[in-house]
């Protein structure tokens, strides 16, 4: 063997040595990690775990609806030549909306009245003639039966006077028809037609014009599914949410539909709405919470809540002989209430759950348990 040969080797041996030293010092290090007796143990506060009244809860979609609203359809038939309003305007009771072309009507009515003035005419006539045939009948000029006959025509001519008059006022009102006026104080809806359109109430489906919805009494409409009818009851609890989850309004429930609808298979259940048309509007589709009871449940701070590999847990400081320790515990978590999570399973009553410091923590990692109060500083922690 040569001396290159010799020396290679020893180098070889050296290194291996080396390895097995190192490797042996980790070890004890390790070991004093584990045992408490070589690392500072991190100052961390921690919550004792208590039972809070958490809602069971459902979220459907809502739709808010005026109760006091109007579809407004032609009763005639005819173009509109006018449209006064726009979606969105504020109207009151009785304001002009909208006119359809009335002068077919207009001449109906103007001939109406004619035929109302011959027919006054002739009534004026047989009134006077029938004071004049019976002052002639009392003088014994004329007969019994001339007189008679006097009366009937002066009956004739009255009655054909009074069918011309309500002939007149029905195509008078029926002339109110062409002009479009709101029902009451409310918003305009949307407007679908324009001027020029021709607008009847025989079209299939007959002309929407506009809706008007008076923006109080307002009402949240929700559909529960059918197999929740054994849950539904007057004065269940209600929060109407935005997009993000804010609550708009609590209310409660104040009518139940007593029959499933048969397209949506639920329930119609109906709550009232005080928020005013700068919060809510008509037609607005908005999230609905119904909160069917509450149960106590345990209750854990969102910040002790950590995820890591799709599982959900926190740390509990356990007393082990007198000292410390973090232990990670899994669990399962709910929805939030306030700045706490409602925990389904894994923790019970008195569980130490640590609030601060996770970020540095390790299962089986010492810990120092604090006082309550404001939550230590993590700068410079284990040094």
């Amino acid at each position: 063997m040569t001396k290159r040969t010799l020396r290679a080797s020893y180098e070889i041996g050296c290194l291996l040595l080396l390895a097995i030293a190192t490797t042996g010092c980790q070890k004890k290090q390790v070991a004093a990690a584990t045992s408490g007796g070589g690392m500072q143990g991190l100052p961390v506060q921690t919550v004792s775990v208590s039972l809070a009244p958490i809602p069971q809860s459902s979220e459907y979609v809502a739709t808010i609806k005026s109760r006091r609203s109007a579809t407004l359809m032609p009763q005639v038939s005819g173009a509109l030549t006018g449209i006064l309003v726009h979606s969105g305007d504020h109207v009151r009771a009785g304001q002009e909306m909208m006119d359809i072309d009335p002068r077919q009507q207009q001449a109906t009515v103007e001939s109406q009245r004619a035929t109302e003035r011959q027919k006054k005419a002739v009534y004026d006539y047989h009134t006077v003639e029938v004071d004049r045939q019976r002052k002639l009948f009392e003088a014994g000029v004329t007969s019994r039966d001339v007189y008679d006959q006097e009366l009937q025509a002066f009956a004739n001519a009255k009655a054909d006077y009074e069918s011309a008059v309500e002939s007149r006022k029905t195509q008078e009102q029926l002339l109110d028809y062409y002009t479009i006026r709101a029902p009451f104080d409310g918003i305009v809806g949307d407007v679908p037609v324009h001027v020029g359109d021709y607008v009847s109430p025989l079209n299939a489906p007959p002309t929407t014009l506009t809706t008007v919805d008076e923006m109080k009494d307002l009402e949240a409409y929700i559909y529960v599914p059918a197999e929740k009818a054994a849950d539904v009851r007057m004065g269940l609890p209600v929060e109407l949410l935005d997009s993000d989850g804010k609550v708009l309004e609590k209310t409660k429930v104040d009518f139940i539909s007593p029959q499933v609808d048969s397209g949506l298979q639920g329930i119609l259940l109906k709550a009232p709405v005080s928020s005013g048309a700068d919060i809510l509007r008509t037609a607005q589709l908005v999230r609905a919470r119904i909160i069917w009871s509450t149960a106590p449940k345990a209750v854990v701070p969102v910040l002790a809540v950590t995820r890591q590999g799709g599982q959900t847990f926190i740390y509990l400081a356990e007393n082990q002989g007198g000292k410390f320790f973090a232990r990670q515990q899994p669990i399962t978590v709910g929805d939030t209430v306030g700045n706490d999570y409602a925990v389904e399973s894994g923790l019970k009553t008195g569980d130490q759950v640590i609030v601060s410091g996770t970020q540095f923590l390790v299962d089986g990692a010492p810990v120092i348990p604090l006082p309550p109060g404001p939550a230590p500083s993590t700068q410079g922690a284990g040094n």
